[in-house]
């Protein structure tokens, strides 16, 4: 299909909602014809929140439910980002639905990868082809399913001229390192971003996230209780890296003892660990580093960024709209450039990021 769209669809491990675009790709470039935010529902949310923290608690018809409700949201998510625009339905080659991750395991003994949210639902309620499932493909030739980001990233962000990175600030971060020659594209996930972040602050604040970050800035980072957490030895794993909240969550922090400290200065130590482990991450790559470019919600926490800048004195810190594409989208439209290499059959993974054993063909086609 000549001129052909592609919707892309996620929910991060906030779980508060699926990000979604339409968008055309050009010759290393792209148009967003439409995006939109779609909340999940109060209870739903809950229930997501609730068993991807103690999976213990959820049952077979628990998941089995979550996996349908999911798809619903998914579906409607991508009727509601079609309807903003006005591209017509039979341009739309496919959607790209990356899913609601509830686990994420690449260390156990048989390792895996678990999103939720039945693609079925989405081909058959939109009349459009749905790709899902883009992780399993890399882990079943022996990589972690994670980051799948920086094919696209180096796609669409290399730059000849400069050695850059992009980070993305999610629930976990990641970086892509982009060359400026010929050298592969590495990526690997450097720990926590904002996921304890919004732990902390909505267990004694109330709210999703620390706005700007202005309740970390008010408190003092407590270097003992920082340099415990930055003791644990997963921060000095070599990549291939990847983690979730399966490993950095409350508990994690509690384990590191924090009873004695109070709530906002371990919010502001918790702001100094997330920019700490990025920075590292970035300089141990021993890359020529110059422009660092930002997506993911970390992007529109200002303290954060204060803290990574400071980190980072001799490099351009910038959010990805400097080079084209709003730091809100790029992950979406991440899954939408795969569901377009899925149907054009082309590999999607970058085995030196993943550990995989070769490219591989990511996604599986579920027709509407």
């Amino acid at each position: 299909m000549p001129d052909a769209y592609y919707v892309g669809l996620i929910s991060g491990t906030s779980m508060d909602g699926i990000d979604a675009v339409l968008v055309q790709f050009e010759d290393h470039d792209l148009s967003t014809a439409a995006t939109t935010k779609f909340d999940y529902p109060a209870e739903l949310r809950d229930k997501l929140f609730s068993t991807s923290r103690d999976p213990t608690s959820c049952t077979l018809d628990d998941l089995g439910e979550l996996n349908t409700w999911v798809g619903e949201c998914f579906r409607d998510a991508a009727l509601a980002v079609i309807s903003k625009s006005a591209v017509k339905k039979i341009k739309i080659r496919a959607i790209g639905s990356h899913g609601q991750t509830m686990r994420h395991q690449p260390d156990a003994v048989h390792p895996f990868t678990l999103q939720i949210g039945d693609p079925s639902i989405i081909a058959t309620g939109t009349g459009i082809d749905t790709v899902a499932d883009f992780r399993i493909a890399d882990m079943a030739v022996g990589g972690e399913g994670a980051p799948l980001t920086p094919a696209f990233h180096d796609w669409l962000f290399h730059d000849a001229a400069a050695c850059r990175v992009v980070l993305n600030i999610g629930g976990i971060a990641n970086i892509t390192v982009l060359p400026a020659g010929e050298e592969p594209v590495t990526g690997f996930d450097t720990g926590p971003g904002n996921t304890l972040l919004d732990a902390w602050v909505s267990q004694h604040k109330g709210t999703a996230f620390d706005d700007e970050g202005r309740w970390a800035a008010a408190g003092s980072v407590n270097e003992a209780l920082l340099q415990r957490l930055l003791d644990d030895p997963w921060f000095a794993k070599a990549p291939p890296k990847s983690t979730g909240f399966e490993y950095f969550n409350p508990g994690w922090l509690a384990n590191a003892g924090t009873s004695d400290i109070e709530p906002v200065d371990i919010q502001a130590t918790l702001v100094e660990l997330s920019a700490r482990t990025i920075a590292h991450s970035i300089t141990q790559t021993d890359m020529p580093v110059r422009e660092v470019f930002v997506c993911g919600g970390g992007a529109h926490n200002a303290y954060l960024l204060k803290k990574l800048a400071a980190q980072l004195p001799d490099v351009k810190l910038a959010t990805t709209s400097k080079v084209g594409l709003g730091p809100d989208w790029v992950e979406a439209t991440a899954f939408a450039w795969l569901a377009m290499r899925r149907i054009q059959g082309l590999s999607g993974n970058l085995p030196a990021v993943t550990g995989a054993s070769r490219p591989a063909i990511l996604g599986a086609v579920h027709k509407s």
